[in-house]
């Protein structure tokens, strides 16, 4: 992490329905009593109902606030707070109002309470901006911030949908811009990233039920989220033209903002590619500004710079403003490359010229499928389901999947599923090459402390091997260096486990299974066995080596594609099974075989590494070797079976 300063004032948040029914309560703490209430006409009842909580004549309303906060509105609302003699500033609505409430507080000193009714995120931000002369100019202070926000859902609910759209991308360009800020912290970009994907998903959903108040509240927290990065790090290159835009040529602020935005990020992409990708996982989209702009598109929002009344002949003087003065971007300003940009913006063209994308669709057809498991009687099955077709139809949306793309992989898994057999488990291979069998090893046998830990169990086990008595050479005369394999299989408190059933497997020493070699007939190097009174399994059979996993069918494909070597640590494969206690699928590796720390399956695990000793001399068993061999020392600990809580009742 590069060298940051962070500082964030105190501030006061009222988040929840009805709050605004609070607001009497909020200006008695501040300690004032005297009102100049700021709104505009559109929001009479809810500025009727800040005044009920007043006693007459404790409060007078100010209702003229305008877009861009002209100097000329804030020097007649003085005149109405003076004459009134007003102690505090109460606003609702968007940024007109919240705006004036700034201008008179950095003039008076006077505390805000401030009820924002958009999504605009300025209600949280010491930044100011007002208009004088047609030219827009931004300031920030920390006694511009107000000092109390109250966020009530109720107050977005008559929120016009297209109203709602603008505001809600006006806020994601907060928290965008601040991901490429040059005051951009881990803080701030958890904000932003958290503000861009709520609005992704509550945006569409408010468009197709305005009345919702879950996505409302959604839309509302991220405006919160949005706005503190905007009062925390510096704005850049879309907020500077917009700012252009709105001041000189009297745009719309919060369309003008859903316009350039993705534009904007498009300009800027080569140069922070790394943000791009964050902002697009946010969305769900493959590309950030293309993405965005048909999430707008597809909601109805504007587009176009024309359709908000800027001439074509303005974009020249725009872009030489834009680029007259100096401000932090990823990107260098040029003139021409603004020029470039708004001109694209005008005629509402796809940002990089890239092709629309569906995202409407997309989500469309995936609260399709999702709905189709409603009536699943089982819950697990239901959230396993709609998990899946969730990350599946993810999958697609985020690589922007072909249709080649997606047949080539249908061709795959067929495949795969057509080279398994009893004796082969592709699928299995596949599982344990991508990780995905560990994981859900992990999962499954991770979760108890002082056991034996559990490994993968591998494509090549047979079930019902042949019962096998104690000190048994398994091996057949196979050859090899002879191993003598002698283990103890205790329970976690300790105790023996008589009677045991242990089921063994491994290759020969050139990493072949009895199941890959059709000369060998019945099992080999594979058996099962009990343990005795104390616990103890003893037999014989050869040092495993380190072998390929099979790569002549699509797995061995998957791997040579990617460069990936097909190499196991050599292994001896166990699985335990005692009455009282869960069973215990895993595996032993010599701690002198290669391919420990590159396991073609991920399958090894520190605690499974041991000594293959090489003791020399006669064996504990008398048996005449002629050269070297082995011997494996292990105790595999097993848990206990939870016991079943019972209830007694009374009779």
């Amino acid at each position: 992490m590069d060298n940051v300063v962070y500082q964030t004032a105190p501030a006061r948040v009222v988040f929840g329905p009805r709050s605004t029914d609070q607001v009497h309560d909020e200006v008695g703490r501040l300690g004032r009593s005297r009102v100049l209430l700021i709104t505009t006409p559109a929001m009479r009842e809810a500025a009727a109902r800040v005044e009920a909580q007043f006693p007459p004549g404790a409060i007078v309303r100010f209702d003229d606030a305008q877009m861009h906060t002209p100097v000329k509105i804030t020097e007649q609302a003085l005149v109405v707070l003076n004459a009134h003699d007003s102690d505090v500033l109460v606003a609702i609505g968007g940024g007109s109002a919240i705006g004036l409430a700034k201008a008179l507080a950095v003039r008076t000193g006077l505390d805000q309470v401030v009820l924002p009714t958009t999504y605009s995120g300025s209600e949280v931000t010491p930044v100011l901006g007002e208009t004088a002369d047609g030219v827009k100019t931004t300031r920030s202070a920390p006694e511009i911030r107000p000092e109390t926000v109250i966020y009530d859902v109720d107050l977005t609910l008559s929120m016009p949908v297209g109203l709602t759209v603008t505001s809600a991308v006006n806020a994601l360009a907060h928290a965008a811009e601040a991901l490429y800020s040059a005051q951009a912290n881990a803080v701030t970009d958890a904000l932003a990233v958290r503000a861009i994907s709520a609005i992704g998903h509550a945006l569409p959903v408010v468009v197709q039920d305005p009345q919702n108040r879950d996505a409302r509240s959604e839309l509302l927290e991220a405006a919160w989220l949005a706005g503190t990065c905007l009062g925390t790090v510096g704005m850049g290159l879309h907020h500077k033209l917009c700012h252009v835009l709105g001041g000189t040529f009297d745009l719309p602020h919060a369309a003008t903002h859903t316009v350039v935005l993705p534009h904007a990020l498009a300009y800027n992409a080569p140069a922070a590619p790394g943000v791009m990708r964050r902002i697009a996982e946010a969305l769900g989209v493959p590309d950030a500004p293309s993405g965005l702009h048909d999430l707008i598109s597809s909601l109805g929002g504007p587009t176009s710079l024309a359709t908000l009344g800027l001439a074509e002949g303005d974009l020249a003087r725009a872009a030489a403003l834009a680029a007259a003065s100096s401000y932090p971007s990823p990107r260098p300003v040029t003139e021409k490359g603004m020029r470039a940009l708004l001109t694209d913006a005008w005629h509402g063209r796809q940002p990089g010229g890239g092709r629309r994308y569906p995202g409407a669709e997309l989500r469309q057809l995936l609260a399709e499928v999702e709905g189709s498991f409603g009536d699943t009687a089982q819950p697990r099955l239901h959230a396993l389901l709609a998990s899946l077709v969730r990350h599946l139809h993810g999958y697609v949306a985020e690589n922007d999947l072909t249709e080649a793309e997606w047949m080539a992989g249908i061709d795959f898994l067929t495949r795969t599923g057509q080279m398994s057999s009893a004796k082969r488990q592709e699928f299995i291979l596949f599982s344990d090459s991508l990780g995905v069998s560990s994981a859900v090893d992990i999962l499954g046998n991770s979760r108890n402390t002082g056991t034996t830990p559990s490994a993968v169990l591998g494509p090549f086990y047979v079930e019902g091997p042949p019962e096998t008595p104690q000190g048994t050479d398994i091996g057949a005369g196979l050859d090899g260096v002879p191993l003598l394999t002698e283990v103890r299989v205790v329970s976690d408190t300790g105790e023996p486990l008589a009677g045991a059933v242990v089921d063994v497997w491994q290759s020969n020493k050139d990493g072949f299974y009895d199941v890959q070699l059709p000369e060998v007939e019945g099992p080999v190097l594979r058996a099962r066995f009990r343990t005795d009174d104390d616990g103890l399994l003893r037999y014989w059979s050869i040092l495993p080596s380190d072998y390929p996993i099979p790569t002549d069918g699509p797995v061995g494909e998957m791997l040579a594609a990617t460069n990936r070597h097909a190499y196991r640590a050599a292994h001896v494969h166990f699985l335990i099974n005692a009455v009282g206690h869960q069973q215990l699928i895993t595996q032993l590796f010599p701690a002198d075989t290669t391919y420990l720390d590159s396991d073609a399956v991920f399958g090894v695990k520190q605690p499974l590494i041991v000594e293959f000793t090489n003791p020399g001399g006669s064996t504990p068993d008398g048996r005449e070797i002629a050269g070297e061999w082995r011997r494996l020392d292990y105790t595999f600990t097993l848990a206990r079976v939870p016991a079943v809580a019972t209830t007694r009742t009374s009779g």
